[in-house]
């Protein structure tokens, strides 16, 4: 990917408020780069060191988290839920609740 999507993409979801959502195919999307979920997840799991990018606020379709049951996702959890945002039973976050648009700003 070119460096202007990791710019675009980081600065995008350093727009979105806490105890907001934002999916990684959604977030490709607004950052001009549709079809690019995998990328966002690529560029989440690779932040370099001393890059703060608020990666938790980004979910799976449908609001899932991207890998449950691992520690990772665990501590997503955990900061999701320290910012208010709330699980169903099934593990998942109500993307109509907490679901966050850029046209939101």
């Amino acid at each position: 990917m070119p460096p202007e999507f990791a710019r675009r993409v980081l600065a995008l979801l350093a727009q979105v408020p806490a105890g907001r959502v934002i999916t990684y195919g959604e977030l490709a999307a607004q950052a001009g780069f549709p079809r690019h979920s995998r990328h966002v997840g690529r560029l989440l799991g690779h932040l370099p060191d001393g890059v703060q990018a608020p990666w938790h606020r980004v979910l799976g379709a449908g609001g899932r988290l991207s890998r449950p049951g691992s520690q990772h996702a665990d501590w997503q959890k955990l900061l999701l839920e320290e910012e208010d945002v709330e699980f169903n039973a099934n593990g998942k976050v109500s993307l109509a609740r907490y679901g966050w648009t850029d046209r939101e700003s």
